[in-house]
């Protein structure tokens, strides 16, 4: 008889994850924190949010609509897809471990870009399968490294679009040109995260692609937008998929505040749109104002930059720079880019107090 283990032991594999760390917010003491390190909205969240929010506060003790439908309706109405084919969740990490719970078991594989989302290895090792990284050019998903990637054991292949930590993005061709190269059975996740943010003309969110292909899911998030502290995210796919992740949801994963304060920033299209707008002017300004011979920044889609340094000696100097200002941005060690520091785009003060301490370090200056 086998010996008993004299306490519970987790699944092969659990262990084995490297636990998802987020943006440091410490500082020295006495000086004030400038939070650059989470990308969240530097111009707080939507008025409508919070009048929404702030109205639900005698109705803390019901539970949620279960199935998050007036969110699902705002969605519907806002991008032009039909709310019963729209699943909602406790921010999108909720969205992607379902679906790697259904999609993903023992000796199955995903495959993921060399520097997409950290949450991408921890959902699938804890479905038991495999993640592979297939390397990147020049911080860049590279299709054909994808599918190269791609074995008989591939049941997933993670898209984040624009990328996160790198902010460099597929265009809608490319993204196209992935999607015909992954078998039927291949369930593609394109992670949509900073949609809100791009600005180039040949992007695509990547909803028609999911009203074409059978294989195809969007995930989004509002954490992005404003309301990061509710934790909402939504997945637009196929009847099927949908079918599947509602039957293994939780039947409250979106709490009573969350989904209204959503709701009300969905369709608040005007506040939406200013957010982009003074993102766009800043990391333009921010990329044009550290770009140069000892600093490189490729060129972000997102609501931050990601500064490159010399070598890791010097990245970690930038930071530590940074930080005795109250300037906390988010050091790149965990997705093996240790030369790197991601930089979120905050108020125009914040961006040129960055600037004016990374001069030292060979930043050209603001313009």
């Amino acid at each position: 008889m086998p010996d008993t283990p004299d306490r519970p032991v987790p699944q092969p594999g659990i262990l084995e994850i490297a636990p998802y760390v987020p943006g440091r917010s410490d500082t020295p003491a006495g000086v004030k924190l400038v939070k650059l390190s989470a990308n969240e909205s530097p111009l707080g969240a939507s008025p409508r949010a919070i009048e929404a929010y702030k109205a639900l506060a005698d109705r803390l003790y019901v539970y949620p609509e279960g199935s998050s439908r007036e969110l699902r309706t705002a969605l519907g109405e806002v991008h032009g897809i039909p709310p019963e084919r729209i699943v909602c969740g406790f921010g999108s990490d909720d969205i992607l471990h379902l679906l790697a719970q259904v999609y993903l078991g023992a000796g199955d594989q995903a495959v993921m870009s060399q520097y997409g989302f950290n949450v991408y290895p921890i959902i699938t090792r804890g479905a038991s399968a495999e993640i592979i990284m297939a390397p990147e050019t020049d911080y860049r998903a590279d299709i054909g490294n994808i599918l190269r990637a791609v074995t008989p054991r591939t049941k997933v292949v993670f898209l984040a679009n624009p990328n996160n930590p790198t902010g460099t993005y597929l265009s809608k061709a490319e993204v196209e040109r992935l999607h015909a190269g992954l078998r039927p059975d291949i369930l593609f996740v394109l992670d949509s995260a900073y949609a809100e943010y791009v600005t180039a003309g040949d992007y695509s969110v990547g909803i028609d692609l999911v009203d074409r292909a059978q294989n195809v899911v969007m995930v989004r998030t509002f954490s992005k937008m404003g309301i990061a502290g509710e934790r909402v995210g939504w997945m637009y796919g196929p009847e099927h998929v949908v079918d599947a992740i509602n039957r293994i949801r939780g039947p409250f994963n979106v709490s009573l505040s969350g989904q209204a304060a959503a709701a009300a920033a969905a369709r608040d299209t005007a506040f939406t749109a200013r957010l982009r707008e003074h993102n766009a002017r800043w990391r333009e300004w921010l990329t044009a104002s550290l770009s140069g011979n000892a600093i490189r920044v490729p060129p972000s889609q997102g609501n931050f930059i990601l500064a490159l340094f010399e070598d890791a000696a010097t990245s970690r100097a930038a930071f530590t720079a940074l930080r005795d200002k109250g300037l906390m941005v988010r050091e790149m060690h965990g997705y093996g880019i240790p030369e790197g520091l991601r930089i979120s785009i905050g108020l125009e003060e914040h961006m040129r107090a960055v600037v004016e301490v990374l001069e030292a370090f060979g930043a050209p200056g603001g313009r």
